[in-house]
């Protein structure tokens, strides 16, 4: 699934900390990262992550047809949602 996601803290490509002197639009820009840095903040292979974006498990923007960019909150929240473990008795 492609995605824009908006609403979320503009943050650097390669630091946590906020980007300063943001403009007065009110868009605040989400947290994009590349595949390898998305597979080592979830400790997964690079294989992983090509699986979920081609059964299109998470969100992914696709710059070119061999470039991703993912923002890693969304794709967090829709493998929660994917793999939930249900607590039956």
């Amino acid at each position: 699934m492609k995605a824009t996601i908006l609403k979320h803290p503009a943050r650097t490509s390669n630091t946590s900390q906020p980007l300063e002197g943001g403009g007065s639009s009110g868009f605040i820009q989400p947290t994009l990262i590349k595949k390898k840095e998305l597979a080592k903040r979830l400790s997964v292979s690079t294989r992983s992550i090509d699986t979920w974006v081609a059964k299109r498990v998470i969100a992914y923007i696709q710059i070119t047809p061999r470039f991703y960019l993912f923002e890693f909150e969304a794709v967090l929240a829709a493998l929660k949602k994917h793999y939930q473990v249900d607590a039956r008795s």
